[in-house]
């Protein structure tokens, strides 16, 4: 690469960097002249980057914003970052899809082939939104080598805590799937101590190297990952459906309902009130959540809604009570 392209490349990385760049600091980080930096500065101009300046003693240089989206450079983890992104967003429901796919497409192009072995290894699955905030954090490098595992067909040892016991052996599992529920990675996988179905929460999972011997994939009950999923989480193995679902109407308007409601489907009947379909673990689970809206409520069925909404009732006013 011509020295002079290289040195606008490392120009450039600093800008993104941070907001302001004092023109000496420039310099001195690139050891070259003001002048140089000057110069420099201008043929990223006319190459479409938004560059201001500041005069004075104190002058420097700041990438602002565009009219126009000009070529962007990343360094590893902010590409890995950015195709992990793409990767959720092709299965976010939100109506970018496509764009997603089609952005995930053009950045693993022109990716080293370093990088692009990595991504072309993650593979999750996306089996619902969170309405909360981020779950806990997950290091890249984890997620990384729990899906070239699952990748390879090789058999995880790693280490996973347990609150209430120390000095735990490590797990042995045969990984099947990546996916992201509530916020939160999880591993879904055979356990081969346990002779069962698992999901292990990706933060608290420590991979041990080498991986196991590769395994011939078992068949996942019912063949989808996000069905199979969804059923552990609302405490049925064997439905794809909450326990328990019931139907009320609320004195809200239906895109404030909508905002806080996970798998529920919420209509619109008016500007102020919306009808709500939900379900819970439990018919007081699921009086219990409907309740923390704001507003009044009217059950529509079935009656062991409206019996768990009496039995909350009494508990809360036996609560009221002074004691």
């Amino acid at each position: 690469m011509p020295k002079t392209s290289a040195r606008l490349l490392s120009l450039l990385s600093l800008l993104q960097a941070r907001r302001d760049w004092p023109g000496a600091l420039l310099a001195e980080r690139l050891d070259i002249s003001p002048r140089t930096v000057r110069r420099d500065v201008d043929r990223l101009r006319e190459l479409g980057y938004p560059i201001q300046a500041s005069k004075g003693p104190d002058g420097g240089y700041r990438l602002d914003a565009g009219t126009e989206l000009p070529p962007l450079l990343f360094d590893d983890e902010q590409a890995v970052a950015l195709a992990v992104a793409l990767q959720i967003a092709t299965t976010s429901g939100v109506g970018i899809e496509e764009a997603a796919a089609r952005a995930l497409t053009t950045v693993r192009q022109v990716m080293p082939a370093r990088l692009r072995h990595r991504i072309d290894t993650l593979r999750f699955t996306a089996v619902e939104r969170s309405a909360a905030g981020p779950g806990p954090q997950v290091d890249s490098g984890v997620l990384l080598g729990l899906s070239a595992a699952v990748h390879a067909r090789e058999v995880l040892r790693f280490d996973y805590p347990a609150a209430e016991a120390r000095d735990v052996p490590p797990r042995r599992a045969e990984p099947h799937h990546l996916v992201t529920w509530g916020g939160r990675w999880y591993l879904v996988a055979w356990d081969l101590d346990r002779a069962d179905w698992r999901t292990f929460r990706a933060d608290r999972i420590t991979p041990r190297v080498p991986t196991g011997p590769r395994f011939t994939p078992r068949e996942l009950p019912g063949g989808d990952v996000a069905a199979f999923v969804a059923a552990r989480f609302r405490g049925s193995a064997d439905s794809t459906d909450w326990p328990c679902r019931g139907e009320v109407i609320l004195d809200l308007p239906a895109a404030e309902v909508s905002q806080y409601t996970r798998d529920g489907i919420v209509e619109e009947l008016g500007p102020d009130r919306c009808r709500l379909v939900l379900g819970s673990w439990s018919w007081p689970g699921l009086a219990a959540t409907i309740g923390r809206f704001d507003a009044d409520i009217e059950v529509v069925g079935p009656v062991e809604l409206k019996d768990a909404f009496a039995h909350l009732a009494r508990r809360y006013a036996a609560a009221a009570l002074p004691r």
